[in-house]
């Protein structure tokens, strides 16, 4: 079990010196027990209390970097069992399986295929991570194609064989994107972790029991490789799920460092629904790498977009920066439509105001990350915090008229927002998919009464 800090506290110098950035000894050990600092700041720690204390400074969940550069992957140091307990810091990584004897054109378009994975969703860019790279051939044949298919991606990647010698070719060829090799087991452990400590590369290791997987991640870690993800094959959904969910809880719960690692599988299922809802279900529960053989947009997307949901702060809603906001060719006379700065709420309405064709301006009040309904019954979404965005963005100085539309879920403020701001208020559609038609007829009646005038 971790030590609280109290029991950390014992080991300590106990002379609060201040120097590890803490003022007693007894405010390091609580952060050394939530794991918000390490044992090593602590400059007078004896030898022996150091060893005693060091499962308590270390992650339940081990760190593994895979790839290099913007394109780095991180996975692991997790620290709760459920989202809502605090929230998951590092996402799943969603790979592609490339095997060596398909033909040449078939891989060239797959990479470029899954180069091009990656979408704009409620202002973030969700995309792919892993290309996972399959040997059925001979050595060199492999080497060559994990060496041709690295110089077309900067994506990270998974190399996959049961021949040694492969393997450490072709870990050789791209040692610098510090790769992830895949995988020992209780028959080539000796020779593969030799081939992943002279890489410096992260290894897979495998098995069809947690109690013999335990017992090699022990061995690899004696062989002197330290960042391991695991993999439990098991034949059924079921067993693989409950696999990865003991995994996490012995490593969180119990604090087994033989297990404290990431979980990695390799969704091999012909069907591609089939496919498509196992690679979710373990996203969900508890894996950190996916690898799947699907590579079309329309099955790639739904994942991508179920891991951002998932691994989102709970106690964070996604926000966009409350400003103002131009859509398309804005002028003095355009529409202004006020909403909150919770991104989902605004890119819903940012969608059906591109979509109406209306040039017009958004202002996105800051509700911290709140809807409409909920800001307005915390609050936070006021008449006098809409004066204040209006007078913060200038947004006299930007049109010429003083017509502001704001939800029509909120129309009960209008009356008192007319008096603060000195706008005449247009209650706007209550479902953004009402937007479209309310904005036109709003330009249709302004051509009207601009005809009239001017025939007068």
């Amino acid at each position: 079990m971790a030590l609280s800090g109290l029991d950390i506290y014992k080991h300590l110098p106990k002379t609060n010196c201040r120097e590890c950035g803490f003022p007693t000894c007894l405010a390091f050990a609580m952060a050394l027990a939530k794991r918000q600092t390490t044992l090593d700041k602590c400059p007078y720690i004896t030898p022996q209390a150091k060893n005693i204390l060091d499962s308590a400074s270390q992650p339940p969940v081990r760190l593994i970097a895979i790839g290099e550069g913007e394109d780095i992957l991180e996975i692991g140091n997790e620290t709760v069992m459920f989202r809502h307990e605090e929230k998951f810091f590092h996402p799943c990584g969603i790979g592609f399986l490339i095997e060596d004897n398909e033909p040449e054109a078939k891989i060239i378009e797959k990479i470029k295929t899954i180069n091009s994975l990656q979408f704009e969703r409620v202002g973030q860019l969700i995309k792919v991570n892993l290309i996972a790279v399959r040997q059925t051939g001979d050595a060199a044949a492999f080497a060559s194609l994990v060496k041709r298919i690295a110089e077309q991606t900067k994506l990270g990647m998974v190399l996959i064989s049961n021949d040694a010698q492969a393997l450490k070719q072709a870990a050789a060829v791209i040692a610098k994107r510090r790769p992830l090799i895949y995988a020992a087991g209780k028959d080539n452990l000796t020779e593969i972790a030799a081939i992943a400590k002279e890489s410096q590369a992260a290894l897979v290791v495998t098995s069809d029991n947690l109690e013999e997987l335990s017992q090699l991640t022990a061995k690899v870690n004696e062989a002197g490789v330290c960042d391991q993800v695991l993999e439990v094959k098991s034949k059924t959904l079921s067993g693989n799920i409950w696999a990865l969910t003991q995994i996490r809880r012995l490593a969180l719960k119990r604090n087994q460092r033989s297990l404290g690692f990431p979980a990695m599988v390799i969704v091999d299922e012909k069907d591609t629904y089939q496919e498509i809802n196992k690679a979710a279900t373990f996203i969900c529960k508890y894996a950190s790498i996916v690898i799947i053989k699907s590579v079309e947009a329309w099955k790639v997307l739904p994942l991508l977009t179920l891991r951002q949901n998932i691994y989102t702060d709970p106690q964070r809603p996604l926000q966009v920066e409350p400003k103002l906001y131009p859509v398309g060719n804005v002028s003095e006379k355009s529409p202004v439509l006020i909403t909150t700065n919770f991104s989902l709420t605004y890119y819903t309405v940012l969608s059906e105001v591109e979509s109406s064709k209306v040039p017009s301006y958004i202002i996105s009040v800051d509700t911290e990350g709140m809807s409409v309904l909920t800001a307005w019954a915390a609050e936070k979404f006021t008449p006098d915090k809409i004066v204040e965005s209006i007078n913060k963005n200038n947004l006299r100085e930007k049109v010429s008229h003083n017509q502001l539309v704001i939800p029509g879920y909120v129309a009960v403020m209008s009356g008192d927002l007319e008096d603060k701001s000195g706008c005449k208020i247009l209650v706007g559609p209550k479902e953004a998919a009402g937007i479209p038609s309310f904005l036109k007829n709003l330009e249709r009646n302004g051509k009207i009464q601009s005809q009239i005038l001017s025939s007068q």
